[in-house]
């Protein structure tokens, strides 16, 4: 989706004006965001190199001294001792207030020793003074300028990451009002919809405006001084609020005229947009209880992880680099061949998915970053689309349990109780399953008057393989070239706390090599055999999120002739438009989760079971409707603060607790009334392929007209029954 501007004028240098207010912004502060990441790591590196390079550990010099010039002392190492001891001999005795009490008689040997033990002292600071002095050169001075540099860099991120957050939230959310991008159960379409649209949006950003003026003015009466970056903090979300309060207004009086006539104010309500819901309603209960600047001091909360969502930004932005290059599909090419049924292949898909899903933060970026490829590509295998719609919707399910996954660095900085290797560890367990329970349940509804399917042999198949495999292995190169510079050079290995800091090096380099690539590719590839003899299926209609033409170019190579400039420029409009929906739902859901803290509905639940097995059943169908109503990060904060020492209480492992959370919240995301998944799903494919599956399947069963909705729902509920009461089994009482 190419981000453009809402009236179509263009700028300086051929960039619409929103891209030189939001899009650049964002990019720098983006790009910011990996100096500030990557500062401490390349400066430990640099005071390792000063130290092999100007220490010098005869003379007892380290590089460390060498870090600034060194003062000189301010004594006098000459001082003559006897005449400094007869002045003190000299001199009247100092009054100690009680009289003389503790006024002992001057002992001149003894005067005389303290004098030398400081005249000493004295010339060992001017030797190790001038010893320094000597060892400061000329290299010296440029080389600790250039590493004191990365100090600086890194010193201002850690000072100010919470501020570059909300700076880069602001931007992105103002480009998504603009565009009308925000996240909504359906898209608007009538002038009904528009009108609802555009009036929940103005009354959710006005609340949050009138919360910042609030806040402000609490603050300043209090009488406290407050920290200038909170200040900024502050201003910054009612200048936002602000803004977005007023781009609403005008939205509202220029309807788009592609809206079609009437409409129907029941469905208008399911396109208000779900960060307009989440605001007016807290910003309600917060209001009726005269908390009136509740809204934006929960909200703030998202300044306490800054780190974490930074981390989550460069992951959306590492998704849509990917979709910038060929990459996926080539990694499809390699079992292309061997004429795998529809419901195999999505299942090596889905494995491919999890591990994008792990090394993009969540199941939500993953079906943002790589829905359409998925949708398409398990379509065109011979699949039915309400199938592929089915896996597209679960594609970033099975990774959320693997490193380095975002979501299990939340929970370990949130619960002190497990590790990070722990829920890895039992993770794998947990994806090994999940991925076994998709593919027997893939299998057992399959159509039974579908074609039959084979395997290609494989004397025909694994030539075509390996072939496959030779475009393929230089961005496999790439990627670890970059990964052993910084094991090697940085000495840092790639992990959870750094994948967000590599990766985006790692992408950036793919999309470099993929738009720069001139190997000719065929105008029109020979499709691979899906079945042994069988012809292929016609390619499903590419409309909305990728047309056919823009397949065919993607699948030919055609579309690598896009400069490495445009496509760094799209990834990060698209970057923007999804850092602007989520992020500000997300903050947003952390006012939601404090609505829930402030009336107290947690502490209605028992919090006492009479055994562990009604303890877990009850935490399972929470966790699930938490999952239905909110977004991943807003429900580990609520979870950590209020279910999570339920469970401790009743006996029930910490790590086996969390496992079945990551499963249960991924069940909730499959379900309405939000369906996070499916609606993100919904919004990558579009409007006309929904439509279009549904019409497929009209007159087929019940199960086959739900199947989008069904598999999912079995195969996660299957896994979450497991996760949850087989462990119960070997500790449970």
């Amino acid at each position: 989706m190419e981000h453009t501007n809402a009236d179509g004028r263009m700028g300086p240098l051929n960039r619409t004006w929103m891209e030189w207010l939001t899009t650049l912004p964002v990019f720098c502060l983006l790009i910011l965001t990996l100096l500030i990441g990557t500062g401490e790591m390349i400066h430990g590196q640099l005071l390792r190199m000063g130290e092999r390079m100007f220490g010098d550990p005869a003379a007892g010099i380290q590089y460390s001294y060498l870090r600034a010039d060194p003062a000189k002392p301010d004594c006098d190492k000459d001082a003559n001792i006897d005449a400094l001891v007869q002045k003190e001999m000299a001199a009247p005795a100092t009054d100690d207030g009680l009289g003389g009490l503790f006024n002992d008689a001057k002992n001149p040997e003894q005067i005389k020793q303290s004098l030398l033990a400081a005249q000493s002292l004295c010339q060992e600071k001017y030797t190790f003074y001038e010893n320094v002095s000597k060892h400061v050169t000329t290299p010296v001075r440029a080389y600790r300028t250039f590493e004191e540099a990365f100090f600086y860099i890194f010193h201002f991120g850690t000072q100010y990451r919470s501020l570059i957050l909300i700076l880069m939230i602001a931007f992105a959310a103002l480009s998504t009002t603009l565009n009308r991008h925000h996240l909504t159960l359906r898209p608007p379409q009538s002038v009904i919809d528009y009108r609802v649209y555009f009036a929940a949006t103005i009354i959710g950003n006005a609340i949050g405006m009138a919360s910042s003026i609030f806040f402000l003015i609490g603050q300043r009466a209090s009488g406290i001084a407050m920290d200038p970056v909170n200040m900024v903090i502050s201003i910054t979300w009612l200048i936002l609020f602000t803004g977005l309060t007023i781009i609403s207004i005008v939205q509202a009086f220029n309807i788009p005229k592609s809206a079609t006539p009437g409409g129907s104010f029941i469905m208008a309500y399911l396109s208000i947009p779900l960060y307009a819901v989440m605001a007016v309603v807290a910003g309600l209960v917060f209001f009726l209880q005269q908390y009136y600047s509740g809204l934006l001091i929960y909200m703030g909360q998202l300044s306490d992880y800054s780190a974490l969502f930074l981390s989550l930004t460069l992951f959306i932005w590492i998704g849509m680099l990917l979709r910038q290059t060929r990459l996926i599909d080539m990694l499809l090419d390699i079992f292309r061949p061997w004429g795998l049924s529809p419901e195999v292949l999505t299942w090596i898909i889905m494995l491919f998915a999890a591990l994008g899903t792990a090394y993009t933060g969540a199941s939500g970026i993953f079906i943002l970053a790589a829905g359409s490829i998925i949708y398409y590509e398990v379509a065109n295998a011979g699949a039915r689309k309400q199938y592929a719609l089915a896996a597209t919707a679960m594609s970033g399910s099975l990774g959320v349990v693997l490193r380095p996954c975002l979501l299990i660095i939340l929970i370990t900085a949130m619960n002190k109780e497990v590790t990070s290797d722990q829920l890895y560890g039992h993770g794998l367990w947990v994806f090994a399953m999940t991925s076994t329970i998709f593919l027997i349940v893939s299998l057992l509804v399959r159509e039974k008057g579908g074609p039959k399917y084979r395997l290609v042999p494989a004397k025909v198949a694994f030539p075509a393989s390996a072939r496959a495999l030779v475009p393929v292995a230089p961005y496999v190169v790439i990627m670890m070239l970059v990964v052993m510079f910084y094991r090697y050079v940085l000495d840092t290995k790639l992990d959870e706390y750094t994948a967000a800091m590599i990766l985006p090096y790692v992408m950036l380099a793919i999309v470099f090599f993929d738009k720069i690539r001139r190997e000719p590719a065929p105008a029109h590839p020979v499709p691979a055999p899906t079945a042994g003899g069988q012809i292929p299926p016609a390619p499903v209609e590419r409309r909305s999120a990728e047309s056919e033409a823009e397949w065919g170019n993607r699948r030919s190579g055609k579309d690598r002739r896009v400069g490495f400039e445009q496509a760094i420029r799209t990834a990060t409009n698209e970057t923007i438009s999804h850092i602007g929906a989520l992020l500000l739902l997300m903050s947003l859901s952390m006012s939601l989760a404090g609505v829930v803290e402030r009336t107290g509905l947690m502490h209605m639940l028992p919090h006492h079971f009479p055994n562990i097995w009604v303890a877990m059943t009850f935490l399972v169908l929470v966790k699930v409707f938490i999952g239905m109503v909110m977004e991943p990060m807003g429900a580990m904060l609520l979870v950590s603060t209020t279910l999570a020492p339920i469970a401790y209480a009743n006996g029930i492992d910490p790590v086996h607790f969390w496992m079945m959370v990551l499963t249960a919240l991924e069940l909730g995301y499959l379900l309405p009334p939000v369906a996070l998944n499916q609606l993100l799903t919904r919004q990558v494919v579009g409007e006309e392929v929904m439509n279009a599956a549904d019409a497929e399947v009209r007159h087929k069963s019940f199960y086959y007209r739900y199947e989008r909705w069904l598999l999912p729902v079995m195969v996660i509920s299957i896994s979450l029954i497991i996760v949850a009461y087989v462990p119960l089994i070997l500790y449970g009482k």
